[in-house]
């Protein structure tokens, strides 16, 4: 064993152990605290379908509740862990358990895909940095809710097939993000342009990966309820508040009300069709960093965004490291500072004049995360492939991965 291998497993074995305390850390504080009223609405959600059952509880009306706007998988999940829930586990933490769990995982994902990119120290201070990012401890071990872990299996489907040449297990990831939530969906068409440039069997392999899976989840509800799952689902705008984003500002600026009504309705689709399209060229230009990709249009979808909930501060948070370092610890920071402060008030959807123009300096800093993002994407020679497959406990020892064989 070489001595540099032997000092990747050392730094491996230092991330997991401070991403698990970071894990225990916020399974602690959803343990200890009620949470945000999704922790409420989500236990009424998970009564509904089980009475009813994961697919049809689109179509069932849900009184005192809002609207039920999560995919298929969530329903699922939901449904396991309301039958934990009456056999004697507390609801309040498990709810909030899955994102703490997703945390754990992405943190580890982003070592290994900062490692193949950069030094490995400036993998280990990333991924501690993603362990301990207090947006990520707010939003996970207090909010909870799916954000965190539609993330995670964005950025597993971005290593997996990028990095690990698992192009069959990367579109099993790619569907089960956007599965859990729709969010990620912004990331789904670099994905396929990135197995594309990979060669057709790659795309093929991704395809049969991502369509199966999807079929299997969303198959049922498409066939059952398909005008109530585009409703609820792929309609969805987000609630009402606008503290934080585009929409904040236009409402500062004094921006008449229904041109506002038009880019929180039909005008989010063109937002998000933008983003979509911006992620694939980047990722046609430069596929061996997918990843930066995933992290870039994740960050611009919350830039953009014409909702604002707190949990959605999430999106962006673990990819700004894969970004750089001091990206995701500014975002992490700033942002950081504003969700502990309305959480520790209670109060998510009422934000202070002080929490607003925090949060309008944590938008700002976003968009300079992300615009380092796009010009390291744009910068540098075009590699002519993905990054090849190596053996995890082999490092690589070059800053930037050596182009494939043609």
């Amino acid at each position: 064993m070489s001595s540099l291998s032997w000092d990747v497993r050392k730094a491996r074995i230092a991330v997991l152990v401070v991403a698990a305390i970071a894990f225990v850390s916020k399974v602690a504080l959803a343990a200890s605290t009620r949470g945000p009223a999704d922790v409420r609405f989500f236990w009424g959600f998970a009564r509904a379908i089980a009475r009813t059952d994961p697919v049809r509880v689109y179509a069932e009306p849900l009184p005192w509740l809002p609207v039920y706007n999560h995919p298929p998988l969530a329903s699922w999940m939901l449904l396991g862990m309301e039958w934990l829930a009456q056999h004697g586990v507390p609801w309040r933490p498990l709810i909030r358990f899955p994102a703490c769990l997703a945390d754990l995982i992405t943190v580890l994902l982003v070592f290994e895909i900062v490692r193949r990119r950069a030094r490995l120290r400036t993998a280990v201070a990333c991924a501690l940095g993603a362990a301990l990012c207090p947006v990520l401890v707010a939003t996970s071990g207090y909010h909870g809710n799916t954000d965190s872990v539609a993330v995670m299996f964005a950025f597993a489907a971005a290593y997996l097939l990028t990095d690990r040449r698992m192009p069959r297990a990367a579109g099993v990831a790619a569907a089960l993000c956007v599965s859990v939530k729709i969010v990620p969906v912004v990331a789904v068409p670099l994905l396929f342009v990135a197995a594309l440039r990979a060669g057709r069997p790659v795309l093929l392999r991704f395809t049969a990966g991502f369509s199966a899976v999807f079929l299997v989840i969303w198959g049922p509800v498409l066939a059952t309820v398909p005008g109530a799952l585009k409703a609820n689902v792929l309609e969805y705008a987000g609630g009402n508040f606008s503290f934080w984003g585009i929409i904040r500002f236009a409402r500062w600026a004094g921006v008449p009300e229904p041109y506002v009504a038009l880019a929180r309705g039909d005008g989010h689709f063109l937002i998000v069709a933008a983003i979509m399209a911006a992620g694939a060229w980047l990722a046609w230009r430069r596929p061996a960093d997918t990843p930066v990709a995933v992290a870039v249009s994740l960050g611009l979808l919350l830039a953009l965004s014409t909702a604002s909930g707190v949990q959605y501060l999430a999106w962006p948070a673990a990819g700004l490291f894969v970004i750089g370092l001091w990206q995701g610890m500014a975002y992490g920071v700033v942002v950081g500072g504003v969700t502990a402060s309305v959480y520790s008030g209670q109060r998510p959807v009422h934000w202070t004049d002080t929490e607003m123009a925090f949060g309008a300096l944590g938008w700002a800093v976003l968009v300079v995360c992300v615009a380092t993002g796009v010009h390291r994407l744009l910068g540098g020679a075009e590699p002519p492939g993905p990054v090849p497959a190596v053996d995890i406990a082999k490092p690589r020892t070059e800053t930037r991965p050596a182009p494939s064989a043609t």
